[in-house]
C-alpha cells in the first residue's frame, strides 16, 4: 500500500504533475490538456524507468503517470480558463 502512495505522490511532485499542469495551461481545452498531460506521463515513465519495454505496457508505474499527467493537464487547462475570464 506504501509503495503504491509513493508511487501517487512522486508522479505528482515530479514531470507528470509539474509539466503536465504546465502544458495543460498553454492550452484552453480541457482534452487536449489532458492529452498533452498523458503524454508527459508516458514519457516520463520511459525516461525514469528504463527497465520498462514494449512487453509491460500495463505496468502500475505508466497508468499511474499517465491519469496524473491527464488530471493535471486538464487541472492546467481550467485555470487557464478560469484565469482568462478574471
Amino acid at each position: 500500500m506504501l509503495d503504491i502512495l509513493g508511487l501517487i505522490a512522486g508522479n505528482i511532485l515530479n514531470l507528470p504533475g509539474i509539466l503536465g499542469l504546465a502544458l495543460g495551461m498553454t492550452t484552453r481545452q480541457p482534452i487536449i490538456g489532458a492529452v498533452l498531460g498523458a503524454l508527459v506521463g508516458v514519457v516520463s515513465t520511459y525516461i525514469f524507468f528504463t527497465d520498462l519495454g514494449i512487453s509491460q505496457l500495463a505496468s502500475p508505474e505508466l497508468t499511474i503517470a499517465v491519469i496524473i499527467g491527464a488530471m493535471f493537464g486538464a487541472l492546467g487547462s481550467l485555470i487557464r480558463r478560469k484565469g482568462a475570464l478574471v
